[in-house]
């Protein structure tokens, strides 16, 4: 007998969680991904060990190729190589420049280079011109180049590796940076040849790639003179790297420019980050070098030129600790950073110094949340852009602070930012007492200070710091409250925003009230309670702030309130064509309606939310709005997938699957990985589900394909509380697979991706999911317990579901406290048998009795009719202990009810296992009442249940139906039809052993044989 399946809880993701009006919202879509190989290099002013303090010798060559003859010219190297040159010498490097070579010339030049150089502690290349890749080796290209050079490059162009290995050769410290990653300025189809009659090589597509012959630290020898050679790269190996504009500095040469200077004390590796993430912030993202290394040693060399000072100083100190912070975020971080910059049209520096000081331990792992961020503190930077031309002035000495505040928050110093602004605040409460002249000027005196106030409140928020952003906006609302309606109504506005953001930070519920009443001090703000668009933006906006308390909140008051104002919020923006705000508002209408429905019983709310879901899709059409389109089909799924919950029909999970398909066509893993690997997530759980109910193994196999590849983006490491929900719902596929064999090797690999979940579910932090787990691992031990016929592993499981229930209390959880009690009974059912202690069963018929207490045929159909037949199962084993006919009818009632909603079609598994169990109480209520009349039934419904229970798919539970059929032909021989019967008896029999043996089940084999034998022997005496 195998138990009746479990309801398990997965763990789904609401991609858009809720939405302010007139702000456009932004899912992440991936930009590229950049690595980082780090140095290990010092330079600085001394000797890196203590026992060495001469000053080191320091020799450079820098080579500007612009000129070319007969291939494309470039326009700045020459302008890169003259100021290198300069910044070199003042280094304190012997520093010789040369441009526009050609290929002897630039032979020569090398060629006298290593001469010089020998001696030296340090020799510096750098080069910025035109360079290819072919064959594994980078050529630097002389400016007389042409299409022939590439016939015999060995001549006509210059290798760079065979410089390299002469100067290591007499050099402790070789430095070769290359600033010619440039794109192939040859034709597509080129191909180069070393020599005359060498073999021919394509020409790289972009860039150049790492020097050949390089050598990891570790394989040095001990012999070898050579300290190491550092080899950096104006770009990523194969990818090109651009000039700059025309007259200025490649991006590379000016990021080198502007932090070689940091070496004073600073280690060179840290300054090659800084560089590195210089040019990627520089070319938002479209470029990022890359640097090869094997130094065994730390060096200092050089005075380092003076560091900018004042302002400026200020502002370029806290940007190179920035830079060193960027170049820790892993990838995926990243991502959602260059997408939110490029979207939002803000500055890449400014989100990552957003982000910089929340303080690295603090950026959420959760994608939503980091997202959540994104779009708040994006918003917050385009408002300060735009209102850049509206601040006015009448002081200087405030207007450089102001403006020193744009520069410092444009390249991400956030924290110097508000120090400008400190101080502008600071002048401005000095000279407060002096501005009373004219009511003219007081008023604009006032709007003035009052912009500076909502600015200093702009960068606090910017740096997350919520409440200081709100009394300051507060500030500025009090200044122009009797001066400017428009001011006045923006600073409340975002006074209100500022409580709420700091509310749902904190869990702050004063400052969540506190934003609520700033709301309806605008709403006083309409003449004559007019019912505009304003009032409709502004009450949707407080409605978020409600149902933001209404979720932290037991009661559903302030959902309740929530749902009626964004209905009325819809009513407007459809009269005033809208559509925009109409979708959002529809959002969240969809958003709070699932939250309400998620604990009810009745499934009334969920279609309300499956319907604003769809009507939010009409509105965001895939051609124009594609990944707002994605994330509505997304969300559908969801509530469709709610909605299957509670009611029987199946068509809602077949619906919910292709809503994730349907997402998952705009969000590729290419394009949108978080994305898509959190809609694989939502799919896998749809699959999981269909597949136990329609005994799909195929689906449930797909479903954990879709969970391991979502764990390829969702690692521990980056996202955990993602890692966590995909391993948690990994266990449920797996428990689903289990379900296909009678092994335990599976259920063990579902036990393990549950613990490991607990890991990071725990029950102070993620109490819900917490449970979740805690009721899924219940369900596991169940199945081990049924298979090992192990009474711990059973208690095991009744703990577990009892754990669950310390948060899945009745009156907050309601369906949730009553699967509880379902599963419960399914453990203790077992229990009785492997004990057999009727006790248990007792236990378990009151534990479905308590989850019928909720599970309603008319709210809940599909889980009344489960428990239902777990108590018909129940009743049928209880039956067995005090031999009571009525416990027996009372168990073929309860299963027959169930068939009611458990049809073939819906849940034919379920249905099958009902059909086995009528025919075992109808084969037992004959036997207590010594007839006949029952085995008809009894062998139609074991027949019945063979239209699931196939050989082929099924052949354990195929093989106890055969037996079940040779005990009806066993009666029917004892009631009087003889021999006949007991042929067809040990025929049934005979195919029960075969299933046995195929399915690798042998413990019934024995007692089989035994009624064989049995059967044998009565024949014998007619």
């Amino acid at each position: 007998m195998v138990a009746t399946p479990k309801q398990r809880h997965f763990r789904q993701e609401w991609l858009v969680r809720q939405e302010w009006l007139v702000r456009q919202v932004w899912l992440v879509r991936q930009g590229w991904l950049a690595a980082f190989v780090a140095m290990l290099l010092c330079l600085g002013v001394s000797v890196a060990q203590a026992a060495e303090t001469k000053s080191l010798k320091g020799v450079a060559l820098i080579i500007g190729q612009s000129k070319y003859e007969h291939i494309a010219a470039l326009a700045n190297p020459a302008n890169d190589a003259r100021d290198m040159a300069k910044m070199l010498t003042d280094l304190g490097f012997d520093a010789r420049n040369v441009t526009d070579r050609d290929a002897a010339k630039l032979k020569r030049d090398l060629d006298r280079f290593v001469e010089d150089a020998e001696g030296a502690d340090v020799a510096f290349i750098y080069y910025s011109g035109h360079g290819i890749e072919a064959g594994g080796e980078n050529y630097l290209v002389p400016v007389d180049a042409d299409v022939s050079s590439l016939k015999n490059a060995g001549e006509a162009l210059v290798p760079i590796s065979a410089v390299m290995d002469e100067l290591k050769k007499t050099v402790p410290v070789t430095i070769v940076l290359l600033d010619a990653c440039r794109t192939n300025p040859f034709p597509p189809d080129a191909v180069v040849r070393r020599g005359p009659t060498a073999s021919a090589e394509p020409v790289g597509a972009g860039g150049l790639e790492p020097v050949r012959g390089a050598k990891a630290l570790a394989s040095a020898s001990v012999d070898d003179a050579s300290l190491g050679t550092v080899v950096g790269f104006a770009a990523e190996p194969g990818r090109p790297a651009l000039d700059g504009a025309a007259g200025e500095n490649s991006p590379y040469a000016a990021a080198l420019l502007r932090h070689l200077t940091a070496m004073k004390g600073t280690e060179f590796g840290s300054v090659m980050r800084m560089v590195t993430e210089e040019v990627y912030l520089d070319t938002k993202a479209k470029q990022r070098p890359w640097v090869s290394e094997s130094l065994r040693r730390l060096l200092y060399f050089g005075v380092a030129p003076p560091e900018p000072t004042g302002d400026d100083g200020l502002i370029t100190g806290e940007r190179r600790q920035l830079l060193l912070t960027i170049s820790d975020l892993p990838d995926p971080k990243r991502a959602q950073v260059e997408l939110a910059s490029l979207q939002d049209g803000v500055p890449l520096d400014a989100l990552y110094g957003v982000l910089k000081a929340l303080g690295t331990e603090k950026i959420p792992e959760d994608p939503n949340d980091l997202q959540k961020v994104l779009d708040s503190q994006a918003e917050r930077l385009k408002k300060m852009m735009a209102e850049r031309a509206a601040l006015r002035t009448d002081d200087p000495e405030i207007s450089r602070l102001v403006a020193s505040a744009d520069k410092a928050i444009g390249q991400g110093a956030m924290v110097t930012a508000r120090k400008f602004l400190d101080d502008a605040v600071g002048r401005i409460e000095e000279n407060s007492g002096a501005v009373d002249e004219a009511e003219d000027l007081l008023r604009q005196k006032r709007i003035a200070d009052a912009a500076i106030y909502a600015k200093r409140a702009d960068a606090a928020a910017l740096v997350f710091d919520y409440k200081s952003a709100a009394n300051d906006y507060a500030k500025a609302y009090s200044l122009v409250e009797k001066w400017d309606e428009k001011l006045r109504w923006n600073y409340k506005n975002q006074e209100a925003e500022a409580l709420n953001a700091h509310g749902y930070a904190t869990g702050d519920l004063d400052a969540l009230q506190h934003s609520i009443e700033a709301y309806r001090t605008i709403l006083n703000f309409i003449p004559n309670g007019e019912q505009n668009r304003d009032w409709a933006i502004t009450r949707n906006n407080m409605a978020v702030v409600l149902q933001t308390t209404g979720e932290r909140e037991t009661e559903t008051a302030h959902l309740e309130e929530a749902a009626v104002i964004f209905r009325d919020s819809l009513v407007v923006f459809e009269r005033e064509k809208d559509d925009r705000n109409w979708a959002a508002a529809q959002n969240n209408l969809a958003n709070v309606l699932l939250k309400i429905g998620e604990r009810e019983s009745d499934p009334k709310r969920l279609n309300e939310a499956v319907a604003a879901t769809r009507a939010t899709l009409e509105k965001r059409p895939r051609d124009k709005l594609p990944l707002d389109w994605a994330g509505s089909q997304n969300n559908l799924g969801l509530a469709l997938y709610a909605l299957s919950e509670r009611e029987s029909a199946g068509e809602h999970l077949t619906q919910a699957e292709a809503a994730y398909r349907l997402a998952l066509e705009e969000y590729t893993r290419e394009k949108a990985p978080v994305e898509w690997a959190m809609v694989k997530n939502n799919l896998g759980n749809t699959l999981v589900t269909l597949g136990i109910q329609l005994n799909d193994k195929a689906k449930i196999d797909e479903a954990a394909d879709a969970f391991r590849a979502a764990l390829e983006v969702r690692t521990r490491e980056t996202f955990p509380v993602s890692w966590a929900t995909s391993r948690l719902n990994l266990g449920n596929a797996l428990s689903g697979i289990a379900r296909f064999d009678m092994g335990t090797a599976t259920l063990e690999e579902a036990a393990a991706a549950y613990d490991d979940a607990l890991t990071v579910f725990t029950r102070k932090r993620f109490p819900m999911d917490w449970a979740s787990a805690q009721n899924n691992l219940g369900s596991i031990y169940q199945t081990l317990g049924q298979r090992t016929r192990d009474a711990a592993k059973l208690e095991q499981s009744a703990a577990a579901f009892q754990a669950a229930r310390q948060v899945y209390v009745r009156r907050k959880f309601p369906q949730d406290w009553a699967m509880s009690y379902y599963n419960l009974g399914n453990t203790l059912q077992l229990l009785g048998g492997v004990t057999d202690k009727p006790e248990h069963y007792s236990e378990a018929v009151d534990a479905y009795g308590n989850a019928l207490r909720e599970y309603k045929r008319e709210t809940n159909p599909r889980q009344w009719a489960m428990a239902q037949a777990g108590l018909g199962s129940t009743l049928h084993w209880l039956s067995m202990s005090n031999g009571d006919a009525k416990t027996l009818q009372d168990s073929i009632a309860a299963r027959r009810a169930a068939l009611e909603i458990l049809t073939i079609e819906a849940a034919p598994v379920d249905w099958a296992n009902a059909q086995n169990g009528i025919g075992m109480s109808l084969l037992n209520l004959g036997n207590l009442q010594r007839t006949d009349k029952y085995l008809n039934d009894a062998e139609a419904a074991f027949t019945a249940a063979l239209k699931v229970f196939t050989r082929e798919s099924q052949p354990l539970q195929w093989a106890f139906e055969q037996n079940n059929i040779g005990d009806v032909h066993w009666n029917r021989a004892s009631y009087g039809a003889g021999k006949p019967e007991y042929l067809k008896a040990i025929e049934f029999f005979e195919n029960a052993k075969q299933g046995f043996t195929e399915a690798g089940y042998t413990i019934p084999i024995p007692l089989t044989d035994q009624k064989i034998e049995l059967a044998k022997k009565q024949m014998a005496k007619m």
